[in-house]
């Protein structure tokens, strides 16, 4: 009887041992319910928005250039300087054409030959005419004669003078002396002492001085690609971003859209231009490089989320809602304006809600 009842015990501990080893490995076997990082819905405002690049530049950027040819023998400013309209840039000192001087030479030679003798008649018959020989009429016209010569010696001289050193006697001015035609700042001086200069003409641009600029008037001038081109208009905000300058931006209007494209590196480019507003205390270099947020739209102190937490179903929007540590529902919500980094939802969520970063499983360590 004692053997049957120990054979009995040793037969449940040994299934007993066997079933519990069968739940051991299927218990092991199964893996635990994954965990999920959540976030929540938060207020901010959300600016959609297209970027052009390109570089801040002054509205008007002035060549000035010689009214003679010459030789530079004197320059009176440096880039930087502040000038007024009327202030000097250069001197000009005039190499005057052989020819023309010659010319001018002889034309004043034969003046005044002219004068001399034209004065010899005038003398004479000045002398008749006190006498009462001559009538008052014919004594008017030798006096003309002389007045006539005389003026072609004034000429003549005038002549000459322009040709040597560019200006007129006691004409208060002179061609040779280069000065600024508008306010503003010093960008550039191309030329040294003693360079050769050309006046403006018909086949030449003329060879530049100095090259001047209003820098409290500047712009913002950049391309933008063909795809967002449709998505801007004039009078638009843009957030202007400088490169050399860190941690501060500037406020400028689109004033300009080309209508028509370049293409630049296999792309289709538009040329825009933007009014940049400076502060009293701001100064911009011409020429530095620019990024320019163009603002296509925007909203203030709206709920976001995190774009990335969206996902979709037939082409609608939806998150997971947490409801305890494992379990999460499916939520439709609609959405508003998105800049690509956080959307705007307009309905389905509460700002308690915790939402399911379904890409990023806590780590088990």
């Amino acid at each position: 009887m004692f053997k049957k009842i120990l054979k009995i015990t040793l037969l449940l501990v040994f299934v007993g041992l066997f079933i519990g080893t069968l739940v051991y490995l299927y218990n092991k076997s199964q893996k635990e319910p994954e965990k999920f990082n959540t976030q929540k819905p938060y207020i901010t405002d959300i600016i959609e928005k297209t970027v052009a690049t390109g570089s801040v530049v002054p509205r008007k950027e002035i060549e000035i250039k010689p009214k003679v040819s010459g030789i530079v023998v004197e320059i009176y400013v440096e880039p930087g300087d502040l000038v007024s309209k009327g202030d000097p840039i250069a001197k000009v000192q005039i190499i005057p054409d052989m020819g023309n001087l010659n010319n001018a030479e002889n034309r004043l030679s034969v003046a005044k030959l002219s004068m001399n003798d034209a004065k010899v008649q005038y003398d004479r018959q000045t002398l008749l005419h006190e006498k009462g020989v001559i009538s008052d009429n014919d004594y008017r016209s030798f006096k003309y004669a002389y007045e006539t010569a005389r003026e072609e010696v004034r000429a003549a001289e005038n002549n000459l003078q322009i040709i040597r050193e560019g200006a007129i006697k006691d004409a208060g001015n002179s061609n040779n002396i280069v000065t600024s035609t508008i306010s503003g700042t010093i960008l550039a001086v191309p030329v040294e002492e003693g360079f050769s200069v050309i006046e403006a003409n018909n086949f030449n641009e003329g060879t530049t001085i100095a090259s001047v600029a209003d820098m409290r008037d500047i712009i913002f001038k950049g391309k933008i690609d063909e795809s967002e081109v449709g998505k801007i208009k004039t009078g638009m905000p843009l957030i202007l971003t400088v490169g050399a300058i860190e941690n501060i931006t500037f406020d400028a209007i689109l004033q300009y859209i080309s209508p028509k494209g370049e293409k630049e590196n296999g792309a289709i480019q538009f040329e825009i231009k933007a009014d940049v507003n400076l502060k009293a205390d701001q100064f911009l270099r011409a020429g530095y490089s620019a990024n320019a947020d163009i603002v296509l739209n925007k909203v203030s102190k709206v709920m976001a989320i995190n774009e990335g937490l969206l996902q979709f179903e037939n082409g609608k929007p939806y998150v997971e809602i947490k409801i305890d540590s494992t379990r999460y529902e499916k939520r439709t919500i609609t959405t508003g304006l998105s800049d690509g980094i956080q959307v705007e939802v307009t309905s389905g969520l509460k700002p308690t809600d915790e939402i399911k970063v379904w890409n990023k499983p806590v780590e088990v360590e």
